[in-house]
């Protein structure tokens, strides 16, 4: 059977395996899964923010460089991104309940020997393998979660999932400062072998294998190996693109080298017995729109909070604890509105709500555009919490659209997809922000420099003064009088809040695109199939 015949026999025929019974147990029982896989999927999610309060000392303890801390980052980030959407065919393949749990286990145990690494290298080689083993992980969650809980009840249980994530993902530059500053660095990664073994106890009692009819029994292995090349050379790009220049021939070639790949891939599929991705999937408008959706999305969200985390810690003076806790309202409003957001989606559908989220996102990102140096904690509280309600329907609503739209044997590819748009779409938006930022800088240091009437900057001090006000850090040198200092850290902050403002800007416009792409989102087409998935 073809890939576009299996796809279309799912879309027509979603009731051809049996309803389950309720379960009796714990074993197989819907609410108690969610709360297992839960449990890992917060691992991965604070990983993504955590690390980044223990760089400074991890680079300190081990003597690393620059270039060093950033390979602890981009390791972890290019790993996850390039496997998602393969790690969720593994799933499709031999079942969510044992890929989940070989995710739970591998990710524990490299955050184990990461915390016991005596050099970088070994640090950057095992994050290598987090991010490998949390791509086996995190599509593996959502397709336990499709094939478990009943159409009417997927979106709530959604809901908590995207609420895990999200307060992960926010609570992650809290919980690194508390560890980091009262602790180690170390217990940043000591801290996942615990809930580890917990999420793999409950896994092994809770967690039932659930597998469509018409699973997937090859591999594509040319479709897997073109999709990680696209896939590396694209999210590659990103993150090298602001130190080469955008404009730089590396960074073209990477591009230019991910779109042919990209297109490689896209013929490739046709000619596959079981291809890695039916492009079939795409002819559902939903499906595509909640990828795009959720690309856009992240762009906003991660870029913005890209540039929150330096603004509350370079230009404010706040401890990364106390910046952490400033970001509350929008951690705390990610949790209260996930789940109501999971409900509005069960009855009304999820477009009104995915088009009102990115709306209160978009003007979210308008209001902070207009952040200043003195900006009242209240004022930038009302913005946070506007942006979690915001992100909060989103974060549900494209995950729904995405995984119910797509047939129920492709369950593991599409919450790789789910996974992969939001990785690509938070380096996006990374790195197009922080190009904003750079140029903003470029601009307009010179002359705010000068009409503080300070000393002038040679070329090459310009520049370095520039990549230090990027981030929202005076460049202020060591005998520097006190009074020529303040006026310096006043042009540093003043130039760096006026790009963070631009780039700010930029973010609410795609908010804006977003909202537009929401309209052509609709409720799932195979969401009632996850409901009879076939028990083993």
């Amino acid at each position: 059977m073809t890939s576009q015949t299996t796809v279309d026999k799912a879309s027509r025929e979603p009731h051809d395996t049996v309803a389950p019974a309720p379960a009796k147990g714990l074993r197989g029982h819907p609410w108690l899964t969610l709360f297992s896989v839960a449990i890992g999927v917060m691992m991965v999610a604070l990983d993504g923010t955590i690390v980044a309060i223990a760089n400074p000392a991890i680079q300190q303890d081990l003597n690393a460089s620059l270039a060093d801390v950033q390979w602890i980052t981009n390791g972890y980030m290019l790993a996850l991104a390039v496997s998602l959407i393969t790690a969720g065919k593994l799933g499709d393949r031999f079942g969510h309940r044992q890929t989940f749990l070989i995710g739970v286990v591998g990710f524990a145990a490299a955050s184990g020997a990461i915390g016991v690494s005596d050099s970088v290298a070994l640090v950057i080689v095992f994050r290598v393998l987090q991010g490998l083993f949390g791509a086996l992980l995190m599509p593996a969650a959502l397709g336990l979660l499709r094939a478990t809980f009943p159409a009417e009840k997927l979106n709530m249980a959604i809901g908590i999932w995207g609420m895990v994530i999200g307060a992960s993902t926010a609570g992650g530059p809290i919980l690194g400062g508390v560890l980091v500053e009262h602790v180690s660095w170390q217990s940043v990664f000591f801290i996942n072998v615990p809930v580890g073994v917990i999420a793999l106890l409950l896994g092994l009692v809770i967690l039932k294998d659930h597998r469509a009819e018409n699973a997937p029994r090859s591999f594509d292995i040319g479709g897997i190996v073109l999709l990680s090349q696209a896939m590396f050379c694209l999210i590659w790009a990103l993150i090298k693109g602001s130190e080469w220049g955008w404009g730089d021939y590396k960074t073209l070639g990477f591009l230019g080298a991910a779109v042919a790949l990209f297109v490689v891939f896209a013929l490739s599929q046709k000619n596959v017995r079981e291809p890695l991705i039916p492009l079939a999937m795409f002819r559902s408008v939903p499906l595509s729109a909640g990828a795009v959706l959720m690309v856009l999305m992240a762009f906003a969200f991660m870029g913005g909070l890209f540039f929150v985390t330096f603004y509350l810690q370079n230009v404010h003076g706040l401890s990364p604890v106390d910046s952490g806790l400033h970001l509350l309202p929008l951690t705390g409003m990610m949790i209260v509105a996930s789940p109501l957001a999971g409900a509005m989606i069960t009855k009304f559908g999820p477009r009104v709500p995915l088009v009102g989220g990115m709306v209160c996102t978009a003007v979210a990102m308008f209001g902070m555009s207009q952040l200043e140096i003195g900006t009242s904690t209240l004022t930038m509280s009302i913005w946070f919490g506007l942006l979690g309600l915001g992100l909060a329907p989103v974060m549900v609503g494209a995950t729904e659209v995405i995984v119910g739209n797509a047939p129920m044997e492709l369950s593991g590819v599409a919450g790789g997809l789910q996974q992969a748009a939001m990785q690509v779409g938070g380096s996006l938006g990374t790195a197009v922000l922080g190009a904003v930022m750079a140029s903003q800088v470029d601009s307009k240091l010179a002359d705010n420099w000068k009409a503080a009437e300070l000393p002038p900057l040679s070329p090459q001090q310009l520049d370095q003064a520039s990549s230090a006000v990027e981030v929202g850090i005076p460049p202020v040198g060591g005998n520097v009088p006190p009074e020529v200092a303040g006026k310096i850290a006043g042009v540093a902050h003043d130039t760096f809040v006026s790009g963070m403002s631009t780039a700010f800007m930029v973010a609410g416009i795609v908010a804006v695109v977003a909202a537009l792409v929401a309209t052509l989102t609709k409720r799932g087409a195979n969401a009632e199939a996850g409901a009879g998935a076939g028990h083993i």
